[in-house]
């Protein structure tokens, strides 16, 4: 007999299932689900929508309701499906009874045509229009790129003109931004070609996620804190390191403008057109990994129940979403569910990736410390959480019985799910957990660190407590940096840990739970217009490159007019 996780497994790509799917109006689905009129939305076609910002000033005085962060392991070639189970679990929320809104991060170009393809969920646990989701969308990542570049060109323009602010063009720390994996532009010599070009000047480009204008725009709360951050951001440093920032260049007002359309939130609708909001995308292996808060504290107002992802495994994402997001934006989280594979914790017990099929105890006892340690992560910031386990047909009752027995141990309950193949009803058991554990109001949130704890001791703190190392180094330019942060009026900052997603350390091939290992600090970036200090540490890229063979190579638009190949 087929085994029922298998029965929409194939032959159907997620992308046939999107294109299938019977989509409503979005106008509908945010009159009948959200008690939004349709003078309240600016349409995008037929099935995606943004909310006006003056509505949302008009929700204010309504009650919160209950926020679920969905986060997960550490992540593996084996796959562990997070945005999927996010997907699954609002689709759960709704299909027992509760009115549910989804918050998720719009995707960017380069992992769509470089390793992962698209990343609106899978199977029938999917937001829709899948392709334009993952495309071009509403336009919000090209306009932050636009307003990052329109800044760099102020600068390298001011500079030309005769430069009155007396920017050194050696300290210039603003950086260019495309939303596309392009190894040739991490470092390039810019305005070459003589005199008319500007002055030559070492320069280069970050992915749009990683960009600082980025982090601005997912945690402004309106229009004048977006202008306000803008306008912070340090651009460069004079001859004598006095900060120079982009409201000396009348930078914020322009940029604002670029960015006015944008910030409101996008509205789509899952496979079973229940509401989504999907709005920014950091990354949260080099940025903060969360969506905004304008669409989160939105959502707050108009559900009982809102669910929202942190990209990458607990380590970064989640830490990231309680440490800055819920810190910057008051957020008080009540449940946490963490996404995980049989597969994916054999690969971390040293299974390869070929072999995952095969029952493999031994295997899966080791690898099941990377699953504790995150739980015991999350639980030091004192939200209760369930574990979710994604179902495939190669898991063994030996294997869930042994992980479910894990977490017992750890006081956590532990569902496998299918939403995969069976949407909704695949996580109403996780949907029903995470209600029981929201009605209990046993959540004791807390950040990891307070405000005031030395910038030094919060990169260790996290680097001990939640990544097990023993220490963190770094060389004595880096050290003294910090160190000039902390005497200049940055030390209140929280910090942003840019490191490799598939390691608890910064060595992307250490599986598992790595112990006792150091965390070296490359480099100190300041985001002074979204309020944190970006920590690079080991060999991690803010401009990612497109492997050897990119999921691009399969994209494509057939005979009659669908795209095909994207995931």
């Amino acid at each position: 007999m087929r085994d029922p996780a298998e029965q929409h497994r194939s032959p159907k790509s997620d992308i046939a299932i999107s294109q299938a799917a019977t989509m409503r109006p979005i106008v509908e689905v945010a009159r009948d689900k959200l008690g939004i009129d349709a003078k309240n939305l600016e349409p995008y076609g037929h099935y995606k929508a943004k909310i006006s910002i003056d509505y949302i000033k008009t929700l204010q005085s309504r009650p919160n309701g209950r926020l679920v962060l969905v986060s997960a392991i550490t992540p593996t070639p084996a796959g562990e499906g997070k945005t999927t189970t996010t997907v699954g679990l609002g689709d759960a929320l709704n299909h027992i009874g509760k009115k549910a809104i989804l918050c998720l991060r719009e995707p960017s170009l380069g992992p769509c045509f470089g390793v992962k393809g698209g990343a609106a969920g899978g199977g029938f646990a999917q937001v829709v229009p899948m392709e334009d989701i993952n495309l071009h969308f509403t336009g919000d990542f090209h306009a932050i790129g636009a307003a990052n570049n329109l800044l760099a060109a102020l600068i390298d323009n001011h500079v030309y003109w005769g430069n009155t602010l007396g920017i050194d063009p050696r300290r210039v720390a603003w950086r260019r931004a495309l939303d596309m994996n392009d190894r040739a532009l991490r470092s390039i010599v810019s305005s070459l070609g003589g005199v008319a070009n500007g002055f030559p000047r070492e320069d280069g480009f970050d992915i749009v996620v990683a960009s600082e204008v980025m982090a601005i725009f997912c945690l402004s709360t309106s229009l004048d804190d977006l202008q306000r951050r803008l306008g912070n951001i340090i651009v460069g440093y004079t001859r004598d390191r006095k900060a120079v920032r982009a409201a000396d260049l009348k930078a914020q007002g322009p940029m604002t403008a670029l960015l006015k359309d944008a910030l409101a939130p996008n509205l789509v609708q899952t496979l079973e057109n229940n509401p989504a909001f999907i709005h920014g995308g950091p990354f949260a292996n080099i940025a903060h990994g969360c969506n905004s808060v304008l669409a989160t504290t939105t959502a707050l107002k108009l559900a009982d129940y809102v669910v929202t992802e942190a990209g990458f495994g607990a380590d970064l994402g989640a830490e990231k979403f309680f440490d800055i997001k819920c810190r910057k934006a008051g957020l008080k989280p009540d449940c946490a569910v963490l996404v995980a594979t049989i597969r994916a914790l054999k690969m971390h017990g040293g299974v390869a990736k070929d072999a995952l099929k095969n029952e493999n105890l031994d295997a899966l006892k080791k690898g099941l410390a990377n699953l504790q340690r995150h739980v015991t992560n999350v639980q030091k910031f004192g939200v209760p959480l369930v574990v979710s386990f994604n179902r495939f047909s190669n898991d063994t009752p030996a294997e869930i019985d042994l992980v479910k027995q894990a977490c017992a141990d750890l006081g956590v309950e532990a569902f496998i799910a299918d939403h995969w193949a069976a949407g909704a009803a695949g996580a109403a058991e996780v949907a029903r957990a995470v209600v029981r554990i929201c009605d209990k109001g046993t959540s004791k949130f807390k950040p990891l660190y307070p405000d005031e704890m030395p910038l030094w001791d919060k990169i260790k703190t996290i680097a001990t407590q939640l990544y097990g190392a023993s220490d963190i180094v770094a060389d004595s330019k880096v050290r003294d940096q910090i160190k000039e942060l902390q005497a200049g009026g940055f030390g209140h900052y929280p910090v942003c840990i840019a490191k490799t997603q598939y390691s608890f350390s910064t060595d992307p091939n250490l599986k598992g739970a790595p112990a006792n290992h150091v965390v070296p600090i490359r480099e100190v970036r300041v985001s002074a217009g979204a309020e944190f200090l970006v920590i690079v540490c080991g060999e991690i890229m803010t401009m990612p490159g497109l492997p050897r063979v990119p999921a691009a190579n399969n994209i494509k638009v057939n005979a009659e007019g669908k795209i095909e190949g994207l995931f």
